[in-house]
């Protein structure tokens, strides 16, 4: 998938996440939206870096008795879409066309998906990431990894195979040109 690429543009990916975190599993969503954050969404104005996906189960959220069961999106701002209207109605409410920017917003999964997640979650350093936000076939989707978070060292790792990736493409680049 590229942004270019009509049939099915990337809006926003999570780069950051892959470097701080070991994915072990990824899950495609949909997302409950907005009208203005649909159109937010296809101008690009969307922020994945902070984002984090609660994982609520049924059983938990009958003992909580405050939660709603399934999965939600925090952190993630879609900016405003000007066409929609103003941000601010009478009142200090917020207009007819307009969402809120940095709302928890639904995504949507099978429920045993849900509750497979719920429970890995648990464990300890495991954390639930938005990798990426894309259109398919007309409908916002949003894939999601099970994530394990990375030490330091596997940090340094990383960016040493990455400098030594690049030098050898210099240096292979050097070669072809004499």
């Amino acid at each position: 998938m590229t942004k270019d690429d009509p049939n099915n543009p990337v809006v926003a990916e999570n780069r950051k996440a892959r470097f701080d975190y070991h994915i072990l599993e990824t899950l495609e969503c949909g997302m409950v939206l907005q009208g203005s954050e649909v159109k937010a969404l296809r101008d690009g104005k969307v922020s994945l870096t902070e984002g984090y996906v609660r994982a609520i189960s049924a059983y938990q959220a009958e003992k909580s008795r405050r939660d709603e069961p399934g999965l939600w999106l925090h952190s993630v701002s879609i900016g405003e879409y000007g066409p929609a209207g103003r941000a601010i109605g009478r009142g200090g409410g917020i207009g007819a066309g307009q969402h809120l920017m940095a709302r928890p917003r639904k995504l949507l999964a099978h429920a045993r998906e849900i509750a497979k997640l719920a429970v890995q979650v648990e464990q300890k350093g495991m954390t639930i990431v938005p990798l990426k936000i894309y259109f398919q076939r007309g409908y916002a989707k949003c894939l999601i990894g099970l994530a394990k978070g990375k030490a330091a060292h596997d940090k340094r790792q990383a960016i040493a195979e990455r400098d030594a990736k690049r030098e050898m493409a210099r240096a292979m680049s050097k070669r072809d040109r004499s």
